[in-house]
């Protein structure tokens, strides 16, 4: 049974948390069923909270992040602005009707915000999405969006992100400024071993998690790189992303 838990603060429509997707799946890799991974949705908008960029700054900037960090982006720019907090009400939805499968959802989401034309509070594509979600039934989900569990669990998640003030993240200058004030970005993660709390907040290079685990528990068996991405694949059947096999194979 896993001692270490880790819980990471993501949201579908942020960038940063997309394009920390290698460094994840390498903490997968290296550590397997060791560590206990659940994950927070962040709200990052809202119908109060709006996206500011406009869809044609949103594809100059995903432009960026495709040179830089490697993960693949359509520059197709999307036909409105869009928020993520129903996105992030239906990965809640799934983690509670189907738990486990919010990771896949979250994938999903995230696959198609930065490849398609998908629109993340547009509920009819949300449900076409989940419809190529294994393990869940695309329409109990999209069911369940607005029943008072899952907006409760979404808004202790959405509180929960923003309680970083004073943390370890703040210190570093990785939280988000709002009203009453820090918000974790993602892809921060707070890992929990016994009694002992350290965070990695924001966006990090592995060595920075490796460090964290490694001090936490240095007992833990850690998997080397993979020799060949038919290895990689295997442990990942739904598959992966070039850059995502290629990190875990440099890593």
């Amino acid at each position: 049974m896993a001692q270490i838990k880790a819980l990471l603060f993501n949201d579908p429509s942020c960038p940063w948390g997309y394009s920390a997707s290698p460094t994840l799946r390498t903490l997968e890799w290296r550590y397997r069923d060791q560590i206990e991974w659940h994950l927070a949705v962040i709200g990052l908008s809202d119908e109060n909270h709006p996206v500011r960029l406009s869809p044609e700054q949103m594809s100059d900037r995903y432009f960026d992040f495709r040179c830089r960090y490697g993960m693949p982006f359509a520059i197709e720019t999307k036909i409105r602005k869009f928020t993520s907090a129903t996105a992030c009400k239906v990965i809640t939805a799934a983690r509670l009707l189907y738990p486990g499968s919010e990771w896949r959802v979250l994938r999903t989401l995230q696959l198609l915000h930065f490849n398609t034309p998908l629109i993340l509070d547009d509920r009819r594509q949300l449900g076409e999405a989940l419809e190529t979600v294994p393990g869940i039934e695309a329409e109990v989900v999209m069911g369940a969006v607005d029943n008072p569990e899952v907006v409760s669990a979404y808004e202790a998640d959405y509180a929960h992100a923003r309680s970083a003030t004073g943390t370890a993240t703040h210190l570093q200058h990785k939280t988000a400024p709002y009203s009453a004030g820090e918000r974790y970005t993602a892809p921060s993660v707070i890992f929990d071993y016994g009694e002992r709390r350290v965070e990695v907040g924001g966006f990090q290079p592995v060595e920075a998690y490796d460090v964290m685990i490694a001090n936490l528990d240095p007992g833990l068996k850690r998997v080397g790189h993979a020799e060949d991405p038919l290895e990689v694949l295997a442990l990942y059947p739904a598959g992966l992303t070039t850059q995502e096999v290629a990190t875990i194979m440099t890593g």
